[in-house]
């Protein structure tokens, strides 16, 4: 009986624990959306409170009528979508070629691969900066898309993935004399789909959220994303004051293109046991 309850009593202190945790974790994320419905004057006077007196809707009017945020949008948009369609592409194939394919250097390119992943991005904004004016893309969608299609990190996982499905399920396309792009395309890339779901959110959130490449790659207005807008509304150049709410505003609209993806897709991110198949 005691036991029973002492487990009672272990189970609701958790909860509580992880509920404070929960909350502390969320309430600045509500802070952002209760004080971006606020007056100035209101967010000022009382920039944490929960409770938004009087509601108004006029950061987010000010943002869409009277600023470029949609241009910063569409901008992201624009580069978030082809950025996560060429990854889930490019570092499948990668990751295919690396877990299946026998050829010299194999792993040489795999070290590397590796060893790339361990290197801080800040290290690389020079030379990526370098490379970008010379091949003549600078300040343009090319210069800023062509270098995000591919990540180490989305082909690590790819590899990996692949190397968990039995090589023998491409045995019998091989016998019917289909070719390696034809095996990786139609036999074991549906196989893959957990892997894939997991390269869609991560390649989403995380071209959606990048600002550091989008600074050395462009600087013309016209091409301004969103974390570079908000950024630079943050900073407050291009208002004077506190601007709680429309700072605030800005980066709440931000935060639901991921949000939603997210949750989307949350039920299928990967299972490294799914899709595999027993010898």
């Amino acid at each position: 009986m005691r036991a029973a309850r002492r487990s009672v009593v272990w189970q609701a202190g958790l909860y509580a624990l992880l509920a404070l945790l929960a909350l502390v974790y969320v309430y600045p994320f509500l802070v952002q959306l209760a004080t971006s419905v606020k007056t100035e004057a209101a967010a000022a006077a009382d920039p944490v409170s929960l409770v938004p007196d009087p509601l108004t809707w006029s950061a987010y009017a000010r943002l869409f009528l009277r600023s470029d945020f949609p241009v910063w949008f569409a901008n992201s948009a624009v580069v978030t979508v082809l950025v996560t369609a060429g990854r889930v592409f490019f570092d499948s194939l990668a990751g295919y070629a690396l877990a299946r394919l026998r050829f010299r250097g194999r792993g040489v390119v795999y070290a590397a691969l590796v060893a790339v992943m361990a290197v801080p991005t800040v290290v690389l904004l020079i030379p990526k900066f370098l490379v970008i004016n010379q091949l003549g893309i600078y300040d343009s969608y090319a210069g800023m898309v062509l270098p995000l299609l591919v990540d180490a990190a989305g082909v690590f996982i790819m590899k990996n993935f692949f190397e968990s499905i039995p090589a023998s399920v491409e045995e019998q396309a091989r016998i019917d004399g289909a070719g390696t792009f034809r095996i990786f395309w139609s036999v074991v890339l549906p196989m893959a789909r957990p892997a894939l779901v997991t390269i869609v959110i991560l390649s989403f959130q995380g071209s959606w959220n990048e600002l550091s490449h989008f600074i050395v790659s462009a600087q013309s207005p016209e091409l301004t994303t969103l974390t570079k807008g908000v950024a630079s509304l943050a900073s407050g150049q291009l208002s004077q004051g506190s601007q709680y709410p429309l700072k605030l505003a800005a980066a709440a609209i931000m935060t639901i293109p991921v949000a939603v993806v997210f949750f989307v897709f949350q039920r299928r991110i990967m299972n490294t046991s799914e899709g595999a198949v027993k010898e």
